[in-house]
């Protein structure tokens, strides 16, 4: 079977040691100060920290191949679109304008402009690369306990866990069931035209569909009859101690949220421009 498209790769890491509810409070602070600032010398040391964590981490870019192709391309999507309806955002939000090429009408392409949408863009190398790899290198049941132990009801927390736990196995039915399907004849390959594949998916996804649905039924019908959500805690098999690395992180973390607020205070908002 293929690999997952997203969920937990097991491999001898220094992140791996982490405990989730560290790696939690370091994914949170990336998302906070990416959302609050639009500093581009704090999104290039975010995106670069990152990068070194996925380094350290040793998941490799083929274990999320479909995820980061999906990212990537709703990243370029994104960068057109912004630019075919707000072409001179950057020019209004900097107040200059620093002409690169002239095009027709309103679609002049200006170094604000190009700034902004690099601004965007490394939005995505800040936060996408941590939320990944606080995924694949925590084990779904360490996962819920994390969210828990950051005060998210227990019920929340176990139901993202059963998501994550369930990829994989949505993703063998998915093979089974397309496999017996061409062994009966339907061809979901890219040698099909796109209307007969189209038809053919249909004949795997609703199968796969109605077991989901049949899963999901029987998980629920065991849970309650096993009392699951009548107390307001529970206790967690895979909650681990924080170790010193992982306090650390913890108040790294919080150092770095801190220190986005105060740049937003010392730019006198969330953008630094270097126009000026």
């Amino acid at each position: 079977m293929a690999k997952a498209v997203l969920g937990y790769i097991d491999r001898p890491s220094w992140l791996h040691r982490l405990t989730g509810t560290a790696k939690l409070v370091l994914v949170i602070a990336l998302v906070v100060s990416a959302m609050l600032t639009f500093d581009a010398r704090l999104l290039i040391g975010l995106s670069l920290m990152s990068i070194v964590l996925w380094t350290v981490s040793r998941i490799r870019l083929r274990d999320l191949k479909v995820v980061l192709i999906i990212i990537g391309t709703f990243m370029v999507l994104n960068n057109l679109l912004i630019f075919v309806f707000a072409p001179r955002y950057g020019v209004s939000l900097f107040g200059t304008e620093h002409i690169i090429l002239t095009g027709s009408g309103r679609w002049v392409l200006t170094w604000e402009q190009l700034y902004y949408q690099s601004l965007v863009t490394l939005k995505y190398f800040a936060v996408l690369p941590g939320v990944l790899l606080f995924i694949t290198t925590t084990p779904p049941p360490e996962c819920a306990a994390s969210l828990n132990a950051l005060g998210i009801p227990y019920r929340f927390a176990y139901s993202i866990s059963l998501a994550l736990r369930y990829i994989p196995d949505v993703q063998r039915d998915y093979e089974t069931i397309s496999t017996a399907q061409q062994a009966r004849g339907l061809d979901v390959s890219h040698k099909a035209p796109m209307r007969v594949r189209a038809k053919n998916l249909l004949a795997v996804l609703m199968p796969l569909l109605f077991g989901s649905l049949d899963r999901i039924e029987t998980t629920s019908a065991a849970m309650e009859l096993r009392g699951f959500g009548s107390r307001k805690g529970r206790t967690w098999w895979a909650r681990r101690q924080m170790k010193s690395e992982d306090w650390l992180i913890v108040i790294g973390s919080v150092a770095l949220v801190l220190l986005t607020i105060w740049l937003n205070r010392v730019n006198g908002g969330r953008f630094w421009n270097p126009f000026v």
